[in-house]
Order: structure tokens, then sequence, then C-alpha cells
């Protein structure tokens, strides 16, 4: 599928902006997946929270850093003439759905069908 250029374009700009928000979060999650301290005064009941709290940010730091990635490669492979293609059935992914998802490789049909597989 060759996307119109305006159209690229604007994908391009809209990746960026996702991988640059990115980052920040990482950074984000990084500051609060730091290990805490035994010697901390904090109660008993504070540290279990700290460390569950610890584990959902490493849980969402994992995964913006796989976001991260799959937008930089998006990145790389906009400019492929078979982006924007479902690999599973190789119609054209709608623009919509790239601007919300700009990584994804499939189209909605495709996607609910391994989905529900």
């Amino acid at each position: 599928m060759i996307l119109e250029t305006e159209k690229r374009e604007k994908l391009k700009n809209h990746i960026k902006e996702k991988i640059e928000g990115l980052k920040e979060n990482i950074k984000t999650y990084q500051l609060l997946t730091q290990p805490i301290s035994p010697d901390n005064a904090i109660g008993r009941l504070f540290r279990m929270e700290a460390m569950n709290n610890k584990s959902i940010n490493e849980a969402a730091l994992n995964n913006s850093k796989q976001t991260l990635s799959k937008m930089e490669r998006a990145l790389t492979m906009i400019d492929d003439p078979d982006f924007g293609l479902c690999c599973e059935c190789e119609e054209p992914i709608p623009f919509a759905r790239l601007m919300i998802m700009p990584e994804s490789d499939l189209c909605v049909k495709c996607a609910e069908a391994i989905h529900f597989r």
C-alpha cells in the first residue's frame, strides 16, 4: 500500500511524538522501580504497598519498552512499500487504525481472527 505523502508524513510525526512520550514514560518508570531500601523506616504495610507498586511499575516499564521497540520499528519501516498492508490478508490497514496503533501489521479483521483462534 502506498500511503499518500501527506498521510505518511502525518503518521511519521505521530510515531515520533509517541516515541518521545514513551521515552519520558520509561524514565519515570525507571525512577519508580528503584529498589526499596530495607533500612528505610517505613512500616511493614507501607513496605508491602511500595513493593506492590514497584511490581506494577516494572510491568508498565516493560510494556513501555516493548511498545517503544515496536514504534521505532514502525518508523524505520514506514517508507517501505509494504508498510500499511496486513501481513495476513495483504489488504490495506485503514489509516485510522495506523494512527491509533502505528505498530500494527494486521487489519482489524485478521487481528480478531488470530485473537479468537
